[in-house]
């Protein structure tokens, strides 16, 4: 069940026709919720509403007992510290600051269910990019280069964030599924079938979008940005100027 392992859930920002990724770096530290939600007050609000936040919930004894039934597994068994599961359930599992089975409440409270790093990437040194580009438009209202930002390691590839668990089973048309596969396919329940740009638009899944103040430019740029854009709020809290 390591099916979901850097999930949509972000998703939360969208589909792209062009595919850009980080060039190949040491994976940066992951933050964690409370790392993220520092500036991005109104989304962790909002992500906390939806059922990605919640994702490690499913493992626990008794939750979603009719589908696990389905999927062969045991409704009464836990889980939530199976390291072939929780991988798409939480943040970072496994990597530097990420979740690890057994670690305290406390601690895993930052990186439990499908948070910001799991579409977005690690965000150890990009994050300091975000402070740096947002401080630099204060001054002088120039934009950043978005590119510097896929540099330090931040991820645009949302369907490929996505896929990494959703699809990630057995005959998958991902051609880079591989084991341990999930056992929630589209053959147990078409439920299971994934389609992205759907998917990018469950508000019960992803958070609400927020207006963005201008402070990168370029590409990439995700292609439905704009019609997110046209229906965003205005982020509660002031500090909120990153992108």
């Amino acid at each position: 069940m390591n099916y979901l392992k850097y999930l949509f859930a972000a998703m939360a920002t969208a589909a792209m026709t062009l595919t850009f990724s980080a060039p190949a770096m040491a994976e940066a530290k992951y933050e964690g919720i409370k790392g993220c939600g520092g500036c991005h007050k109104s989304q962790k609000e909002s992500w906390l509403k939806t059922s990605h936040a919640h994702a490690l919930e499913s493992l626990k004894p008794k939750a979603k007992v009719d589908e696990k039934k389905k999927a062969k597994l045991d409704p009464a068994k836990d889980y939530s510290q199976d390291k072939d599961c929780v991988g798409c359930h939480t943040i970072g599992f496994g990597a530097d600051g990420g979740f690890k089975p057994g670690m305290s409440e406390t601690e895993a409270a930052n990186v439990t269910g499908v948070g910001c790093e799991d579409c977005h990437g690690s965000g150890g040194n990009y994050r300091k990019q975000h402070r740096k580009a947002a401080d630099a438009f204060k001054k002088t209202q120039q934009p950043t280069p978005r590119e510097k930002l896929v540099s330090a390691g931040q991820n645009f590839n949302y369907d490929q964030a996505c896929a990494k668990c959703h699809m990630n089973y057995e005959g998958s048309p991902w051609k880079d599924a591989k084991a341990p596969y999930t056992p929630f396919t589209p053959k147990v329940d078409a439920k299971y079938g994934f389609d992205f740009d759907k998917a990018v638009r469950n508000k019960k899944a992803l958070h609400e979008h927020f207006k963005l103040k201008g402070v990168f430019e370029g590409e990439p740029v995700p292609t439905i940005r704009a019609e997110f854009q046209k229906t965003a709020k205005e982020p509660v809290a002031a500090t909120e100027d990153k992108e």
